[in-house]
């Protein structure tokens, strides 16, 4: 059990549903996650979106849902592998962000977090090259500079979360627009995700 008062550790959910209250089984409300102590929670993970039909709108809900109830959105958008084939995956992304903070102002934009994962890097060891996963981070702090203006793009953080890992997060903190990693297999291992938390930190000095 994590004393999470004592701790620089924060908590984050996996998924929330953007209603507080009502007849929605199974789903769980903003209210549930402050209990718990949750400050961050993911929206728009690719798997959701496939496996669970989640749209763009729904996206852009629960990310209202969070920022007024000052819970940080970890906002996910990436492309398929036939979309990254096609070469139209940064309109593609650039639209998914579009969608995801339509109706924000500045302020709300002071919590959110987005996150690149590239669903083709998702979990298969396959990872964006530095370069690939810079081109689509500098189009998403781009877009967020065009919505809310380059201060907001300047602040605001941007995530790489495609199979990043002890041998290619150095590579990949490089890059001027990615600022940390979403990281999912390579945390089950405590010492592997131990590095990750060091480069990270590293890199941020």
């Amino acid at each position: 059990v994590i004393d999470f008062d004592k701790t620089k550790i924060a908590v984050g959910a996996q998924n929330v549903h953007w209603e507080e209250s009502g007849a929605y089984t199974g789903e769980i409300s903003v209210p549930m996650i402050e209990e718990v102590g949750c400050e961050y929670c993911i929206v728009g993970h690719s798997e959701r979106r496939e496996m669970f039909n989640e749209t763009d709108t729904g996206v852009n809900m629960k990310v209202k849902a969070l920022v007024q109830a000052d819970i940080a959105p970890i906002v996910c958008v990436g492309e398929s592998l036939s979309m990254r084939d096609s070469g139209d995956y940064v309109s593609f992304i650039v639209a998914q962000v579009r969608a995801a903070l339509a109706g924000l102002d500045e302020a709300d934009m002071a919590k959110v977090v987005v996150a690149y994962e590239p669903i083709w890097a998702i979990g298969t060891g396959r990872t964006a090259t530095p370069e690939q996963a810079e081109e689509v981070c500098a189009a998403i702090r781009a877009t967020i500079s065009d919505m809310f203006g380059q201060g907001v793009a300047a602040s605001c953080r941007v995530l790489y979360g495609g199979s990043m890992n002890v041998g290619n997060v150095d590579s990949l903190l490089a890059q001027p627009d990615i600022d940390g990693g979403l990281i999912g297999g390579a945390s089950l291992q405590s010492d592997s995700f131990r590095q990750l938390i060091e480069a990270a930190h590293n890199a941020s000095k």
